[in-house]
């Protein structure tokens, strides 16, 4: 056992649910054998605590380092501010600047607030939606954290966010009053939307512009008029999808202006930012309410996004990882079809993966884990691209993933799955850990 499956053994001990982030859990990856902790990182390459060195082919910080890890530019500027102090009694200039370059690129928008996480941006533009309409209601699509507002959607009977990326999530501890106050909607359902409408005073539809596939029948542009018609704040979270394939929100790609976008994610490079960006009229509403925090006026935050974002600008990066997320969606099917294998593909293309057709799906996304991890390399069945993945290191990764296809092809023709992994088999969803 490595010296990482050591130190998680005892972060279960003392830390409930062993991690901080459910998507970082090693019961997600490769139970009882995933190296689990790093000792440091640099473009697409990480090395664990005993030392040992691996390619991420996998979700690069769960989506957060599009220029890769550890990039010397916008390190530097943040040592430049760590020298000079991250915190003091004044305000640090870099919010002004960074809000200057947001309404820049949103032109729409009259005014930014930042937190420095996703899950607490999406309740500032609730509270926001809320105070600027005096209504209480909020309709949802998509995945939008862990506050009371968003799982109080599961204080019913059903698993109704099982369909917004993760099952099982439990409400306990929600409040049962906020039952019934924000209502979930399925993507490109219009008709489902416009019911929720009707029956409802709706404060905000809330909503990713897309995840796992794209608007179909001009779905965005109807849900724009929807809420433009009946006084509705439309918001766009863009924490996972904004800087991957526009620079700024994905909804730059389909014509569909918010009033509200929230920014997370990406816009540091790694480091602690969110940015909620709107319309002048709705912002101005967060001065009719409480949303104040000391830490969200820290310096590294904003100056990181400020340096992350001239250097996207000047290299594109949105485009180089679109283009290598279209062909890793190429190369995975060509393997597919090599071996007789069905796969369901999702995801835009720089957040994109794929499933098998099969019953025994998650053991193989296990044993593609625990056999690339003995080659070098973190990867399962999805890739979150940078700009750091070389030609060279996405052909050695398709070298190794080919072998691991081959065997699988064994598996479906009779040969048990089971006896080939070295532990269980990957967790799928919210489990509670023993």
């Amino acid at each position: 056992m490595g010296k990482g499956q050591e130190l998680y053994k005892r972060a279960k001990q003392i830390i409930p649910g062993g991690t901080m982030l459910l998507s970082k859990r090693p019961e997600q990856f490769l139970p009882e054998n995933w190296p689990a902790y790093y000792s440091r990182s640099k473009g697409c390459q990480v090395w664990d605590l005993d030392g040992k060195e691996y390619i991420d082919c996998s979700m690069m910080g769960i989506g957060t380092n599009t220029l890769g890890y550890a990039n010397e530019e916008v390190d530097e500027a943040v040592m430049r501010v760590i020298r000079d102090g991250n915190l003091t009694t004044f305000n640090c200039p870099e919010e002004v600047y960074l809000a200057e370059k947001l309404i820049e690129l949103d032109p729409w928008a009259g005014g930014v607030r930042y937190t420095r996480g996703g899950g607490e941006a999406n309740s500032v533009c609730i509270r926001i939606a809320r105070a600027a309409t005096g209504k209480d209601k909020v309709a949802i699509c998509g995945y939008h954290g862990w506050h009371d507002w968003y799982v109080s959607v599961n204080l019913g009977d059903s698993d109704a966010l099982a369909g917004h990326l993760l099952p099982g999530i439990p409400p306990a501890g929600v409040p049962k009053g906020l039952r019934g106050s924000t209502i979930p909607f399925r993507y490109n359902n219009f008709e489902e939307l416009l019911d929720i409408v009707n029956h409802n005073e709706l404060a905000a539809i809330k909503m990713e512009v897309c995840r796992n596939f794209g608007p179909e029948d001009d779905f965005l542009q109807k849900v724009r008029d929807l809420a433009t018609e009946r006084g509705i704040i439309l918001i766009f979270d863009e924490c996972t999808s904004g800087f991957r394939e526009t620079f700024g929100g994905l909804y730059k790609k389909y014509g569909v202006e918010p009033d509200m976008a929230i920014y997370s994610k990406t816009i540091g490079n790694g480091y602690a930012i969110c940015a909620v960006v709107g319309r002048k009229d709705v912002m101005n509403a967060a001065q009719r309410t409480w949303i104040s925090s000391t830490f969200w006026t820290e310096r590294i935050g904003p100056t990181a996004a400020l340096a992350t974002l001239k250097v996207m600008e000047r290299v594109k990066s949105w485009e180089v990882i679109t283009a290598i997320g279209n062909s890793n969606k190429q190369r995975w099917q060509a393997l597919a079809d090599k071996y007789g294998l069905e796969i369901e593909q999702w995801g835009i293309p720089a957040l994109a993966g794929y499933n098998f057709k099969s019953k025994n799906h998650l053991a193989y996304k296990t044993f593609i884990t625990q056999e690339m991890l003995k080659r070098g390399y973190l990867a399962g069945n999805s890739m979150y691209p940078c700009i750091a993945h070389s030609q060279e290191i996405l052909d050695d990764y398709f070298f190794e993933l080919d072998k691991v296809f081959a065997q699988i092809r064994d598996f479906e023709d009779g040969k048990d799955v089971m006896k080939s992994l070295d532990g269980p088999i990957c967790q799928s969803g919210f489990k509670r850990l023993n």
